[in-house]
């Protein structure tokens, strides 16, 4: 069943992280003490954010409240690269769903203390337009009714934005859109209709991207993923095809759904000093891309609600907070590194740990691939993914997204059962893939890609510490292994690393 968790109140904008301030019950957590690195601070900014000037910088364009459409009329008057001052006060857009603000090239937009752009459930956008290199500071961005996978600031995606020190939140769709080079740091993205973030330019390249110092919560309030079942269309933060992202510093929490996603042709991320607590769903998800640093993040008390939900229909999938789903190293696909390495995070009583998975069926030009349309960055077309080429020769590699090069190292596993409140299939984690079966001219049928996942593609738990009650699924969801079958031939998994079966005291 769905618990939703208490939050502590109001907190300092960057405030130690490990203080128990969020849980899954009334008793603070403890501050983790592995050896294992933590970020040392973390963004809290959504009941402290900072304020914009108090009066108008020189040159500036001052914006009045009280004339409705004055930021936008203002905006269209002016020449490019003037920086826009908005009074305090609630500033409107004229009653049209589709009045927004257009920028010009290089225009910035300042809010003084309390400055709030306002679409009263009227308006679609807020900021749209191809203009580059606009900056968005200090400003309230609120009730904006962007549909489904369209967000309110940067609509279309424009390059080169700057969006700091800003409070989007109750819109719905998207908060934010991204475009290639933006910057998003310091924001409180929350509770928006679906995502606090969702980075995708409709199929242009969407590269450099920075997400840091946010706090992204309480996103997908309209539940899509229960309106629209397996769209994966939800989340705290979403990103398609990105390439280069450093995503840091973030406090990613209590999003209805998963808190950082991943999703098809991503790559050369680096995803380190974040906390990812209390989302219903997996922290985060890697899927179907390629080279990763995940590195010194906390990551607590997430899944509790979709792998509770799993566990009781009977499904024996091991869903854990870290899922990686057909994403792996490449070295032919440039990073700055050629592995997916997972490693010095604090993993501490989610509903399972990390589950390593290839979907046999799911390949450039199957039925079967949800990323419909969508082929590996190894392939030049998705058509080239077809029999009788695709039985042998390097497209029977590359025509699948592998999860290979995998380095699990260094991390700190806790799990308390009871303070998850669960007794089963929550502390698990899995390296596996299903019997190939479909379609009917795929030629990675049975168990080649379970066996190639399993023993062959150079993926690799070491040197991790385990507390608690810990089993491991191997090959395919059948096969459940103790710590000794697990660390035995032939998986010979976590060769270093230490387990203690019993799990911590609750509070200690």
């Amino acid at each position: 069943m769905g618990i939703r968790r208490r939050l502590c109140g109001a907190v300092a904008v960057l405030a130690l992280v490990a203080t128990g301030c969020s849980g899954g019950s009334d008793d603070a957590s403890p501050e983790p003490t592995a050896t294992a690195s933590r970020p040392a601070a973390v963004a809290q900014v959504c009941d402290h954010p900072e304020a914009g000037p108090a009066t108008a910088p020189e040159g500036a364009v001052a914006v009045d409240p009280a004339v409705v459409g004055d930021l936008a009329a203002k905006t269209k008057a002016s020449p490019a690269h003037t920086v826009f001052w908005l009074q305090p006060g609630t500033h409107s857009l004229d009653s049209d769903r589709y009045a927004q603000v257009v920028p010009k090239e290089g225009d910035t937009y300042l809010g003084a203390p309390g400055a709030v752009l306002d679409g009263h459930k009227a308006n679609q956008y807020a900021f749209g337009g191809s203009a580059t290199d606009v900056t968005v500071r200090y400003l309230t961005v609120q009730n904006f009714v962007a549909p489904q996978n369209e967000g309110v600031v940067n609509h279309d995606s424009a390059d080169g934005w700057v969006v700091e020190h800003s409070v989007i939140r109750n819109n719905a769709g998207a908060a934010l859109m991204a475009g290639a080079r933006q910057k998003v740091r310091g924001n409180c993205l929350r509770d928006n209709g679906q995502y606090g973030l969702n980075a995708y330019k409709g199929g242009a390249p969407l590269s450099d991207l920075l997400v840091e110092g946010n706090e992204i919560t309480g996103n997908n309030t309209d539940q899509w993923e229960r309106r629209q079942p397996g769209c994966g269309c939800t989340g705290g933060a979403k990103f398609w095809a990105v390439n280069r992202a450093d995503v840091t510093g973030n406090w990613v929490h209590d999003n209805r759904g998963v808190g950082l996603w991943a999703d098809t042709n991503d790559n050369d991320f680096r995803i380190e000093g974040n906390v990812l607590e209390s989302n219903d769903g997996a922290a985060l998800i890697y899927e179907t891309s390629y080279n990763a640093v995940i590195r010194g993040n906390t990551i607590r008390r997430n899944n509790w609600v979709d792998g509770r939900r799993a566990a009781d229909r009977g499904d024996t999938f091991p869903y854990a907070t870290v899922y990686l789903s057909e994403s792996g190293g490449e070295p032919r696909v440039p990073a700055r590194t050629a592995k997916v390495e997972i490693d010095h995070n604090v993993l501490e009583d989610n509903w399972s740990g990390i589950t390593l998975w290839e979907n046999a069926d799911r390949f450039c030009n199957s039925p079967a691939n949800t990323s419909s349309g969508d082929c590996t960055k190894l392939v030049k077309s998705t058509a080239d993914c077809a029999q009788p080429a695709i039985a042998g020769g390097q497209l029977l590699a590359d025509c699948r997204w592998r999860t290979q090069h995998v380095d699990i190292h260094d991390n700190r596993f806790s799990l308390n059962t009871d303070v998850v409140g669960c007794t089963t299939a929550c502390g698990r984690m899995g390296v596996l893939a299903n019997y190939g079966t479909y379609p009917d001219w795929s030629p990675y049928k049975g168990d080649t890609v379970a066996d190639a996942i399993t023993g062959k593609q150079d993926n690799h738990w070491h040197q991790n510490t385990y507390t608690g009650p810990w089993t491991f699924v191997a090959h395919d969801a059948s096969r459940t292994l103790d710590f000794g079958q697990w660390q035995g031939a032939p998986y010979q998994q976590d060769a270093g690393s230490t387990f203690q079966s019993a799990p911590p005291k609750a509070g200690g």
